[in-house]
């Protein structure tokens, strides 16, 4: 007789959509061997990220099965954004108990889903466990110490993960599986050579622009940070490099607060465009001179695409890219983050060791999905 297990995917935010893109193609993948165990998955979307530009693409670009729920959460502030998940989850899991709540990175939405889960005894896998700033000031790092020790299964992407974790005492359940954003490269990098036209598009040519994302509270909510941003990548971007930069929809919100925008967008060496869509961010990663970003996932896929990264933050989760010399932390200070771009324009070399060595083979999903049924 078959087993029939349901797992709940929490998806709220852009980096989430990518994740449990390549995760649903694994169960996608496991239901179509012939094993005697069948995975139905809910995809729960809390509209955290609202925008279509921001998350809907997500579904039509990537193949991810459409929600079965949508909460409709929007923007807020963290304990109204929380709170709401809390109470809509509760009562969506009330109605109908998954077997396991499948939970990823460091959101509101992995914080609340862990939250209910926990309480409802509903067991709990946590994709990118063990991640660690050791900046208690960052929301993300809250959520993602607190949905660590609520998790049953813990699948962490490195090996310093891992050792975070045994810091903590947690070591029980801890699986070193690689990242599914190695494996969301390489599904997606091969796809948007297909289908995305964004270089033509924006007149761009390969290793002729500088690629820029910032979206991150501890930058947007500054004025002193956007400023000294802003003011490096006019800097790098006139002396260097022409800078584009896909506005995130919380930043041109702060830039129009702190009156920077029109400034912003009348500067001739920063290309400012809108949202664009996974494929489309995919090829301007893969074919940026550099990249400078204050987010954790950019600074991944610059590696996996072999480009040399700037952080625009004080510290990062993946300290083994700092290590190999293929990302450097700049923060928000304007000469900081022009001294590191000089730097790394002079000194990188694409002698980076295997990606294998730091994350995995490229099938971490299918090691995921082989976890959670045994």
């Amino acid at each position: 007789m078959s087993k029939r297990i349901k797992i709940s995917t929490i998806v709220g935010a852009r980096p989430q959509f990518v994740k449990a893109a390549v995760v649903s193609l694994a169960i996608i993948e496991h239901n179509r061997s012939g094993s005697d165990i069948e995975i139905v998955e809910e995809i729960v979307h809390t509209g955290q990220h609202y925008d279509e530009s921001m998350s809907e693409i997500f579904f039509n670009q990537l193949g991810i099965p459409e929600p079965t729920a949508n909460l409709q959460v929007g923007s807020g502030t963290h304990g109204k954004q929380t709170g709401m998940m809390l109470d809509r989850l509760e009562e969506l899991y009330l109605q109908d108990p998954p077997d396991i709540v499948l939970n990823y990175g460091d959101t509101n939405s992995t914080l609340a889903s862990a939250i209910v889960a926990s309480k409802m005894h509903i067991p709990i896998a946590h994709i990118e466990s063990g991640l660690r700033s050791f900046n208690r000031k960052m929301p993300e790092e809250i959520n993602r110490v607190v949905t660590d020790h609520l998790a049953e299964w813990l699948f962490c992407p490195t090996q310093h993960a891992i050792d975070n974790l045994a810091k903590e005492g947690v070591t029980e359940n801890v699986i070193h599986c690689g990242d599914v954003m190695f494996d969301a490269a390489r599904i997606f990098g091969e796809l948007s050579d297909q289908q995305s036209t964004i270089m033509a598009d924006l007149g761009l040519s390969k290793n002729g622009f500088f690629l820029t994302t910032c979206h991150r509270a501890e930058n947007t909510d500054s004025e002193e940070c956007l400023r000294g941003i802003f003011a490096a990548l006019s800097e790098v971007g006139s002396e260097l490099c022409p800078v584009l930069l896909p506005l995130h929809p919380r930043t041109k919100k702060q830039l129009e607060a702190f009156g920077m925008y029109e400034g912003a967008m009348q500067d001739d060496s920063l290309k400012i465009v809108p949202p664009i869509s996974f494929l489309d961010m995919v090829a301007l990663e893969k074919n940026a001179k550099l990249i400078l970003t204050d987010s954790g996932g950019v600074q991944k896929e610059a590696y996996f695409h072999g480009v040399p990264c700037v952080t625009l933050r004080t510290e990062t989760e993946w300290i083994e890219l700092v290590e190999a010399g293929w990302n450097v932390i700049a923060g928000s200070d304007q000469t900081k983050i022009v001294d590191a771009v000089r730097m790394m324009l002079q000194q990188f070399e694409k002698n980076r060791p295997p990606v294998a060595e730091l994350y995995g083979d490229g099938f971490s999903a299918n090691q995921i999905v082989k976890h959670l049924i045994t």
